[in-house]
């Protein structure tokens, strides 16, 4: 029978392990807007490791700045420059 422990270690596992595509897939990716979308994703991943590490105080910090204020403004960015990289206009 599984404890809380391993159950902890076993969701951390799950986290980073999908983590990982998520960020590959933003790198490679040519839309700004689902590359920024996969990064929001990626740091979700990295907010439930933090929580399930009992780090409350870095995932309401990590939470307001990487996934909320970051893709805000990256948004607000891709408006100015355009959607898609590797094209003129």
């Amino acid at each position: 029978m599984l404890g809380l422990a391993d159950l902890v270690f076993i969701m951390l596992g799950i986290s980073a392990l999908l983590s990982v595509p998520a960020t590959v897939l933003a790198v490679l990716s040519r839309d700004l807007l689902k590359a920024v979308i996969l990064s929001a994703l990626q740091s979700t991943m990295y907010t439930l490791m933090f929580f399930l590490l009992m780090a409350p105080d870095i995932v309401l910090v990590y939470v307001a700045v990487s996934i909320g204020f970051m893709s805000l403004l990256i948004i607000l960015l891709i408006k100015k420059v355009g959607r898609y990289e590797g094209r003129l206009g």
